[in-house]
């Protein structure tokens, strides 16, 4: 009788243990072979037939459907580079330069995966209306007032998440140029 209720003591604790981190996984966006640069992540292999197993669940449970590896990457920021949330009730900068790409986008969505909505219809920037300084950066205010120049209104939300997908670039998983990519900074946090 011992033998049989350690068994299933056993059983039930490796279930607890495997569904558990299954699920942290899952929701945490753990993900392999990403690349990472400053604030801003990056899984060039969930466009691939080489993506991992746990990034396969979470683009099949979101719907949400990753650039292909001849299209470009998606790199998500959900901090800014001193590593502190994104708040919508602050002003963010995103400041300096992107990688080489053909066109690129800066899109603002919820913690959910949403568009953030706005009065505006503003929810992102592209390489081609972006207003930039005469070296060739530009600096994005992020923010719920309005400002002269590049900014992305953020209606006041508590959190939200950046995506800047490039779209025919040499970033990503046959380069293995991401680690010295020159990235956008996230910074200058400024709070009412």
């Amino acid at each position: 009788m011992r033998l049989l209720i350690g068994i299933l003591f056993a059983f039930a604790l490796a279930a607890v243990v495997g569904l558990g981190l299954t699920w942290l996984a899952l929701n945490d966006n753990l993900a392999f072979g990403g690349i990472r640069v400053g604030a801003w992540s990056a899984w060039p292999k969930n466009g691939t037939p080489n993506i991992d197993p746990y990034a396969r669940a979470v683009v099949t449970r979101t719907g949400a459907l990753p650039l292909g590896s001849g299209d470009g990457v998606a790199f998500v920021a959900r901090t800014d580079d001193t590593g502190a949330m994104l708040d919508g009730r602050c002003d963010i900068h995103v400041d300096g330069i992107t990688p080489t790409a053909r066109f690129w986008t800066l899109t603002l969505y919820d913690t959910e995966g949403r568009l953030v909505a706005s009065a505006l219809g503003r929810h992102g920037f592209t390489s081609q209306e972006i207003v930039r300084r005469g070296d060739g950066t530009f600096d994005i205010v992020i923010g719920p007032r309005a400002r002269p120049g590049n900014w992305l209104p953020t209606s006041g939300v508590e959190r939200y998440v950046l995506v800047l997908r490039l779209y025919d670039t040499p970033v990503g998983v046959a380069t293995r140029a991401g680690r010295e990519t020159p990235m956008p900074a996230i910074k200058n946090r400024t709070c009412p």
